[in-house]
């Protein structure tokens, strides 16, 4: 039984943390398009797409935070001291993306709301690349200890490998942005985000294409674990690729909700993708490899897994709940009130 809960958990984890990714993806994404737009009342209906929502959002990545201290401390611990200067650059974008949207409408100034839209897009931007910065370090390993203590600093995560990862996520958020404002527009500025799908969905596809190929060619000590389960990374790629094409096909037949889902699935078999090539290890150390933390020496107790699984099964759903609720509430399009950002 313990066994079966600690898969659980990685999947439970794992599910929490494709949530935020799906969720609070286009809200980064969001701020790298608002670098490209010039006319104020697009930026403001970029924020206001966003604006009801984006906290809600973030509510996913607290809980799955939450999820990997209760059910893998050791990893939680590793990690979260590793990463720590990363995750306080992370932390500090995340604070300046909030101030930017709340600040910029206080004042009419242009100068004013330039500046702190630049503050919430160099945020956003920064938040993206550190989120994938992150996962392109646990997929390539991180040096640990005998007893799984990090021995590097912060360059030492600023690898080339983990950069691409980075690269990879900040163009796979900014396509599901450009997706989510197609949503919630209309008129010229529908149509010119759909022009701009045309090249958002290209770049991310030639990052992922770029990703597999680098993974493969210079990341030794994953080359044998792919090969395992080759069948089904394969299928996932092949899937990946597929529905991302499909963005397209449902651009080009003006189903902006169909092109939306398509980014969510994108998003997901891409985590997927990174779920299978990971399991049963959470932390990889490199380049020694026995001090990796999995599933089973990085988890809690038999008896706090059983109690946090009915924990999470009450509190998952009211989540979800939430976040229903809050997306049916600011369902349609965008439209400017005295009280928008």
């Amino acid at each position: 039984m313990t066994m079966d809960l600690n898969t659980i958990w990685f999947g439970l984890v794992g599910i929490l943390l494709t949530g935020y990714a799906v969720l609070d993806g286009f809200d980064l994404g969001t701020g790298t398009l608002l670098l490209f737009t010039k006319d104020d009342h697009e930026r403001r209906i970029f924020l206001n797409a966003i604006g009801p929502i984006w906290n809600g959002n973030e509510v996913w990545l607290v809980t799955g935070g939450g999820a990997l201290f209760a059910a893998f401390p050791n990893v939680y611990a590793s990690v979260f001291s590793g990463f720590y200067d990363a995750f306080i650059l992370l932390l500090f974008a995340l604070i300046f993306r909030a101030v930017g949207i709340e600040f910029r409408s206080r004042h009419p100034s242009p100068r004013w709301r330039r500046t702190w839209d630049v503050a919430f897009a160099v945020s956003s931007f920064v938040s993206a690349l550190l989120i994938g910065v992150a996962m392109g370090n646990l997929l390539r390993g991180i040096p640990l200890s005998a007893t799984q203590e990090y021995q590097g600093d912060f360059l030492t995560l600023l690898n080339p490998y983990s950069l691409l990862v980075g690269l990879t996520s900040v163009s796979l958020m900014t396509m599901h942005a450009n997706l989510y404002l197609i949503l919630k527009t209309e008129g010229e500025l529908q149509k010119k985000l759909e022009r701009w799908a045309r090249r958002t969905v290209p770049a991310y596809l030639g990052c992922f294409a770029l990703l597999n190929a680098v993974t493969l060619a210079s990341e030794r000590h994953l080359q044998d674990r792919v090969y395992d389960r080759r069948w089904l990374l394969a299928v996932l790629c092949v899937a990946s690729v597929a529905v991302t094409f499909n963005i397209l096909r449902e651009v080009r037949r003006n189903c902006p909700g169909r092109a939306f889902i398509s980014s969510c699935l994108s998003i997901i078999t891409m985590m997927t993708l990174f779920a299978a090539t990971m399991y049963p290890q959470l932390v990889m150390s490199y380049p020694n490899l026995q001090h990796s933390l999995d599933i089973y020496n990085g988890a809690s107790t038999d008896k706090s897994l059983r109690f946090m699984f009915v924990v999470a099964l009450l509190g998952v759903p009211l989540v979800l709940v939430y976040t229903i609720s809050i997306y049916y509430m600011f369902r349609g399009k965008v439209t400017l009130t005295e009280e928008s950002y």
